[in-house]
């Protein structure tokens, strides 16, 4: 008999960056769940950070929402680069003005 999954290793807490430049995100925000995966997919080339991790709605036509915020990011985009597998979850979400606030957890898989 197979053991139980365990339950996902939390490895960051954080904001989503870059909210404020993600075209159509304030019609997209109503779908936005909280608990809901998210993807995190590596930008290996990006000109501005190089450790950049875009996060995205897991879904068959993903919305970019926007990224790991730079200085947190170098270990989780080592272990996505080294093929471990992470996901997010949309722990809170609010608008502030005209910035929409996202926390996220950043999960392990195990």
């Amino acid at each position: 008999m197979a053991a139980p999954a365990s339950e996902p290793l939390v490895l960051l807490e954080c904001l989503i960056a870059g909210t404020t430049h993600r075209a159509g995100l304030a019609d997209y925000e109503p779908k936005l769940k909280v608990g809901q995966r998210l993807a995190l997919v590596r930008e290996a080339d990006s000109s501005y950070d190089d450790w950049a991790v875009r996060v995205l709605t897991a879904e068959a036509k993903p919305f970019w929402l926007g990224y790991l915020p730079e200085g947190r990011n170098e270990t989780i985009a080592r272990l996505l680069d080294a093929g471990f597998p992470l996901e997010a979850q949309l722990n809170h979400k609010a608008w502030e003005e005209d910035w929409l606030h996202l926390e996220i957890e950043v999960l392990l898989i195990r």
